[in-house]
């Protein structure tokens, strides 16, 4: 096959996974506390952390196998992209591993940091 053949399509790129997280991606619990928006086919989104979906009601659900996804179900769990970036943001703050928060975690690791950058900024 000659692949400069000038009848073939382009090539098709698309993403279809976000990451989203209070921490910043050098961090070494970045991962933890990260919600992946995924595409799920039909311009339609869901927001997913270790196998569990969010829903519309901002509670999570376990997701299930395609067979077991009803209607009603996939109308909770299933949204336009800028919808599930939006709710993954605003849950991002929320993620809670080890009975910490993201933001306890940031607190902890990045706003020290973040000040005493401001500081020296400011000294100067």
């Amino acid at each position: 096959m000659n692949t400069t053949d000038s009848a073939l399509p382009e090539p098709n790129a698309q993403a279809t996974r976000y990451e989203v997280s209070l921490l910043p991606p050098g961090d070494i619990n970045h991962h933890l506390f990260t919600l992946h928006v995924e595409w799920r086919g039909d311009d339609r989104w869901a927001v997913i952390r270790h196998g569990w979906c969010l829903g519309s009601n901002g509670k999570w659900d376990y997701e299930r196998v395609p067979s077991e996804r009803e209607d009603e179900w996939l109308s909770w769990h299933r949204f336009d992209l800028d919808t599930a970036l939006a709710l993954a943001k605003r849950h991002a703050p929320n993620v809670t591993v080890n009975g910490r928060t993201a933001v306890e975690v940031w607190q902890r690791t990045h706003a020290a940091v973040s000040a005493a950058a401001a500081a020296e900024e400011a000294a100067q």
